[in-house]
């Protein structure tokens, strides 16, 4: 994610150009942090680096995230994520071909907390699966109420073949393989590699990327 701090960075197509040598296949940002077009330029500059391209939904009120998946939709996105009414989310989304992956759980302030457990996550996957949406965006390591990776196994059991998405606070190597054993498909790294704690010894940004790169495999 070509993000710090959960907002879009600044010199996010400086940053782009920078980390084009590691063909990275999956590239997002935040829709808060830079205006509409740059917003639109970055999912152009993605794609044509023959990535998946993802915004993720940062707003805190039913308005501001429905204003954000009109903008998913306006630029054109591959993926979605975030957000909690999925119904109103798949209504703007419909026929524009963009996979949809909510929040589960009670996600609150900015940023961001979870709240529930793993009832709570549960019940929110099996009703977005039912709604058709791709997945979900598990805020994982951001839970208040109960062990991440707990929550974690709940949404695996509750997706079926659904895809689970863990963001935030992903930013060492034990995190990874806890998430990979525990099934999740992908995760969101942003902050951990610009602030260069994911490999704390150093200071380049395609090294800390090469570290994650590694730990993947």
């Amino acid at each position: 994610m070509l993000t710090r701090d959960d907002r879009t960075v600044e010199d996010a197509l400086d940053v782009l150009d920078a980390i084009r040598p590691l063909g990275l296949r999956h590239i997002g940002f935040k829709d808060i942090g830079v205006g509409p077009e740059m917003l639109q330029e970055l999912n152009r500059r993605v794609k044509e680096q023959g990535a998946i391209s993802y915004l993720e939904v940062v707003g805190t009120t039913p308005e501001a995230c429905l204003a954000s998946v009109r903008v998913a939709r306006e630029i054109g996105v591959d993926r979605l994520l975030g957000g909690t009414d999925a119904d109103a989310a798949l209504r703007v989304l419909k026929g524009s071909g963009i996979d949809y992956y909510p929040f589960p759980g009670y996600p609150h302030g900015h940023p961001t907390e979870l709240r529930g457990g793993p009832e709570d996550v549960a019940a929110h996957c099996e009703a977005f699966v039912a709604k058709g949406c791709a997945g979900v965006d598990l805020l994982a390591y951001r839970a208040s109420d109960a062990e991440p990776l707990d929550l974690v196994r709940a949404a695996r059991r509750a997706l079926g073949d659904r895809t689970l998405i863990v963001a935030g606070s992903v930013d060492n190597p034990a995190r990874i393989a806890a998430l990979t054993e525990a099934g999740v498909d992908a995760f969101t790294i942003g902050s951990a590699v610009f602030n260069g704690a994911f490999s704390r010894r150093k200071g380049n940004l395609l090294s800390q990327l090469r570290d994650v790169m590694a730990a993947c495999e």
